[in-house]
């Protein structure tokens, strides 16, 4: 098999999980000094890719020392197992909110099936294979990683998810962010290249004060790059954050109207960021742009609605 794989001139590669479409789902390849490590695996069927991506730098199997989980929902981890099983010298790092789904899995699958059915997450996911306590490190706030020459900092990182982490390449100032500074489909580019960038609110631990103080933390390390799964790297950081942040509280402010006057957070949320999109210089039609963002849009629009529901409770 043989992947496209972009290159970034810093130790940092990524190519195409091939998970459901193109441009969906990013993997990154961390490179120092013949060392590798895979920050997110998408599903099950990202190892051919994996193999490809190291054959391709030159490197085997053996030369991974870790597969890097920014959490654990199973776009982002759903091929550890094959991955961890395939490289025998490599420590998979996870949040240590999340570690226990990782070595006994069948809670985690049992929620994965629920939302999906059985048929449906078999087909997407697995179910996912156990991984062995001793090969798991748990990524506590400011935990150390080396590998090769260079320094991979994990830092606590909730909004999105309480088992989320984010990756800093120290060597490269780059920063992993998984989907805690969220979403960019690339199809949404405008004429200059610019990315259009919206959050990832989706339930159950969605919750917006911690997206802004995780989001606000990256950017005080001054990064040149972030590297997203949905979809990889974007620059300069600042301003994407600015408007990322945004359009997380137009979000709320449109959950909320939604609520009070009995309408719908899904139809309010598409007319906004379609509308958004369009002022960006997206030049997709409307009905393609809506396609891309169906589950998304859905998955937010659930994530709200269940954090205003929970807010109010408090």
């Amino acid at each position: 098999m043989t992947t496209q794989l972009i290159d970034y001139r810093n130790g940092i590669y990524a190519f195409d999980a091939g998970y459901l479409r193109p441009q969906l789902a990013a993997i990154h390849l961390i490179e120092s000094a013949g060392r590798a490590a895979f920050v997110d695996t998408a599903n099950f069927q990202v190892l051919p890719a994996a193999l490809a991506a190291l054959a391709e730098r030159g490197l085997g199997p053996e030369a991974v020392d870790y597969v890097i989980l920014t959490h654990i929902h199973l776009d982002h981890a759903g091929g550890a197992g094959v991955m961890m099983d395939a490289f025998p010298n490599a420590k998979l790092v996870v949040h240590p909110r999340g570690a226990r789904h990782m070595i006994e899995p069948a809670k985690l699958w049992a929620g994965v099936e629920a939302v999906y059915g059985k048929e449906r997450a078999a087909e997407l996911y697995g179910p996912p294979r156990p991984i062995a306590a001793e090969r798991v490190i748990e990524a506590h706030d400011n935990t150390v990683l080396r590998l090769g020459t260079k320094e991979l900092l994990c830092i606590d990182a909730p909004g999105h998810a309480r088992h989320h982490i984010t990756i800093v390449d120290t060597q490269a100032c780059g920063i992993f962010t998984g989907d805690t500074f969220g979403i960019c489909y690339r199809e949404c580019d405008n004429a200059a290249g610019e990315p259009f960038l919206f959050p990832s609110t989706t339930p159950s631990q969605f919750d917006p004060v911690d997206m802004r103080d995780s989001i606000e933390r990256m950017i005080a390390l001054d990064p040149e790059a972030v590297y997203l799964a949905h979809y990889s790297r974007l620059a300069p950081p600042r301003p994407l954050a600015e408007a990322m942040l945004r359009r997380m509280d137009d979000s709320i402010r449109i959950a909320r109207q939604a609520k009070a006057n009995g309408t719908s957070t899904r139809d309010g949320l598409a007319a906004y960021l379609l509308t958004e999109a369009k002022t960006h210089g997206c030049t997709l039609p409307d009905e393609k742009v809506l396609e891309l963002w169906e589950l998304d849009i859905e998955l937010n629009a659930q994530g709200l609605d269940l954090w205003l529901n929970s807010a109010s409770r408090t």
